[in-house]
């Protein structure tokens, strides 16, 4: 029995060496005397199940006895057994197996590595002390006992007056976070002073201080707010309108000037609503005999709650100047309550009832708002197409020596222009400035396109030409004879209203000379001449005066867009629309679009292979880039050399440690949490309180972190770089 003691406690000291080397090893680690009881406990917990020192039990102890002390011969045994049952022998046996033991026994060692276990234990101390020499865990160590991790805020003097002057300290704290009403959310009270919360939402701190505080103010990135004092203690409230860090600053009633710690401020925006259209694909074409219906499945979800939501339809009906559009708002089939979070709504879109027609477009998506204030957010749908196919289309052919009718393909239409116009006027005071301005810019830049395209008619071959100023009129009237047969031959291509040749589309020229011995040419008065760009048309006098005056008046309308003021544009646009619609209606015989000319080829040199005049195109450019993030490198480079201890602390080091940190701070506004340790550490430097080996490695190595990727600029390249390096390289990055 006592050595089945001397057993288990001799395993009991074995898990506690066990345990408690490792201890020592994470005190060393995290300085931290709570985590290293915790790691005590925790492997005094471990090692007893590991080594389970309980089943030392007297049977367990006689068989290790009955094999380790050869004088037991196998009976010790029998003194665990009652001696009346015993035979004579066998009571002879154990009086002998008991004188045996009881000296043996004594020297016997059992079977426990109580060595092995101390040797871990000095192991542990070791490789502890030479960690902390190396400063191999600094930053855990800087983490788990840096108080800014408590959700108390803890205040540092900002000069050397620290040590003689009281430290104000926070009695109580509490921060309150009013959410927006539209979310329905109820506001919430913390002690901590990382804030997260809704974009819109109220933040309100209230401090109460053991010690009297002079001029206690909140800096908000750089902004000061004063706390207002309301009985014993400070409060201020402020609207979280964008994500950045704040820091308390005060002075005691010796002077001395005190500041926290930096803590995030992040502003959650609240995302538009989300639409899903299900099984529909993006172009859905009808013939005349199927049934027009298109089927709307639709998913639309949001964060807070859907305000209102619904289908903007537009019909399409007509091509080129004729084109005409119809837009409607169409409901959904369900009714959708405001403040839903998320909704499947359905339309049955028939296109018979939207009155449609052979050749006729749908264009149709879904617009939805949510419920944000003061201005709701809002998103639509890709735009989707339902198109009744027209079978009918008409030909035109070529008859005798005469022209084709056949319209010109333009660009966008000056319909369409006003169409956008009106509606850009009609979306000012919804949209921003800098859209407005684009808007407008890109009308007109469409204008310009229209106008260069109508001037190709006109013989205006140069996209830089000066605008065309008005040209009048100065036809005569004159009254041209024609045979029965020319009459006949024209009446098709030609508009008589009140006599014959009103619009004079064909001149007529009587030759003054009958017997001129060089035939006019028949063709000529249809030719596109472009050695002369008054007769390089086929528009007569009228036709032209007309088509002059609606490209000067186009000037004017590309004009106002381009200065931002569509409300002056619009006039000109509805008379340039009312010049073309008059010489669409009075004209039949048009040009084609005109295509690409190629440069006439030099028969001589065809296909011989000559290259010897062909240059190749050269270009030498300078450009000056600009260096981001320069503040930040130069203080990378500054604690470099704070680190190899090749230079001292100086006062300019201040400034440059104060302007990175606002580089920082631009750089993390979207992800405030990422960088506040290293903003910490920059403050803690600037405020004396931080100038250690420690903190200069742990500052440069979060700069480093934060700064962007280089983008890859053109040169030529001495190695050559595997695409699977390259990956590797960048996962080392992202884990180092």
């Amino acid at each position: 029995m006592k050595f089945q003691k001397r057993w288990q406690l001799l395993s009991y000291a074995e898990v506690v060496l066990y345990a408690l080397g490792f201890a020592v090893l994470c005190y060393f680690i995290t300085k931290n005397v709570v985590i290293s009881l915790v790691t005590l406990l925790i492997g005094l917990l471990l090692f007893i199940l590991i080594k389970k020192p309980w089943q030392h039990n007297l049977f367990s102890t006689s068989t290790y006895v009955d094999a380790h002390v050869s004088e037991a011969s196998f009976s010790s045994g029998l003194l665990l057994q009652p001696e009346d049952s015993l035979s004579n022998l066998a009571k002879l046996q154990r009086y002998k197996v008991a004188q045996e033991l009881s000296v043996k026994l004594g020297s016997l060692t059992p079977p426990i590595a109580i060595k092995q276990a101390l040797l871990v234990l000095l192991g542990c101390v070791i490789l502890g002390i030479v960690i902390d020499k190396l400063q191999v865990f600094s930053g855990v160590d800087q983490i788990l006992n840096n108080p800014n991790n408590s959700e108390q805020i803890q205040f540092i003097a900002t000069d050397s007056l620290e040590g003689k002057s009281i430290v104000p300290k926070i009695e109580t704290q509490v921060i309150k976070v009013f959410y927006p009403s539209y979310t329905r959310l109820s506001s919430t009270s913390s002690t901590n002073p990382n804030i997260k919360a809704v974009k819109g939402s109220t933040v309100q701190w209230k401090l109460q201080f053991d010690h009297t505080v002079i001029e206690p103010v909140l800096d908000v990135m750089g902004e000061i707010k004063p706390l207002k004092k309301i009985g014993t203690g400070y409060q201020i409230q402020l609207p979280l309108t964008t994500s950045g860090f704040y820091s308390f600053k005060f002075k005691n009633e010796e002077g001395t000037a005190f500041t926290s710690d930096l803590f995030s401020l992040e502003a959650i925006p609240d995302n538009p609503p989300e639409i899903e259209i299900l099984g529909l694909e993006q172009y859905t074409y009808f013939d005349f005999s199927d049934k027009k219906v298109v089927q709307l499945q639709s998913t639309i979800t949001d964060d807070f709650g859907i305000d209102e939501a619904y289908i903007i339809a537009t019909v399409s009906k007509g091509s080129g100047e004729s084109v005409k559009f119809r837009e409607e708002k169409l409901n959904f089939k369900e009714t959708i309550s405001k403040g839903v979070k998320s909704v499947r709504a359905t339309k049955t879109l028939d296109l018979n009832a939207l009155k449609m027609e052979m050749g006729d477009e749908l264009y149709f998506y879904i617009e939805a708002f949510d419920e944000k204030q003061p201005k709701r957010n809002v998103s639509r749908s890709e735009t989707y197409f339902a198109v009744i196919k027209d079978t009918v289309g008409e030909q035109y052919g070529v008859e005798g020596t005469l022209g084709v009718d056949q319209m010109p393909d333009y660009f966008r239409s000056q319909r369409q222009l006003i169409i956008d116009t009106e509606k850009l006027i009609k979306d000012k005071p919804t949209i921003s400035i800098q859209e407005f301005k684009s808007r407008s810019n890109e009308l007109g830049f469409d204008q310009k396109a229209l106008r260069l395209k109508y001037g190709q008619f006109m013989g205006d071959e140069s996209e830089m030409e000066e605008a065309p100023a008005e040209i009048e009129s100065h036809e005569e009237g004159e009254d041209h004879d024609h045979t029965e047969d020319q009459e006949s031959m024209l009446k098709e291509f030609m508009h008589d209203h009140d006599g014959d040749n009103e619009h004079n589309l064909v001149e007529q020229h009587e030759h003054e000379n009958e017997n001129d011995s060089e035939p006019e040419d028949p063709l000529h008065d249809y030719l596109h001449n472009h050695d002369d760009p008054e007769e390089s048309t086929l528009f007569e006098e009228s036709l032209k005066t007309k088509l002059r005056k609606a490209l000067s008046i186009m000037w004017d309308a590309e004009l106002y867009l381009r200065l931002y003021e569509p409300e002056k544009s619009l006039p000109f646009q509805y008379d340039a629309l009312k010049l073309i619609q008059e010489i669409k209606n009075s004209a039949r015989i048009y040009v084609h679009r005109i295509g690409f000319d190629p440069p006439p080829i030099k028969e001589d040199s065809r296909l011989t292979g000559e290259i010897k005049d062909i240059e190749n195109y050269s270009k030498n450019e300078s450009k000056e880039a600009e260096q981001p993030f320069k503040v930040i490198k130069e203080a990378v480079s500054r604690l470099e050399l704070l680190v190899q201890k090749e230079g001292v602390y100086k006062e300019n080091d201040t400034a440059l440690f104060t302007a990175a940190g606002n580089e920082l701070a631009q750089l993390a506004i979207d992800n405030p949490g990422k960088h506040l340790q290293v903003l910490q550490g920059l403050k803690s430097i600037e405020n004396n309180t931080g100038r250690t080996l420690e903190n200069y490695r742990f500052v440069q190595k979060g700069l480093l972190l934060a700064l962007p990727d280089t983008p890859q600029k053109p040169g030529a390249k001495k190695m050559y770089v595997d695409e699977i390096n390259s990956l590797f390289l960048k996962q080392l990055e992202v884990y180092d």
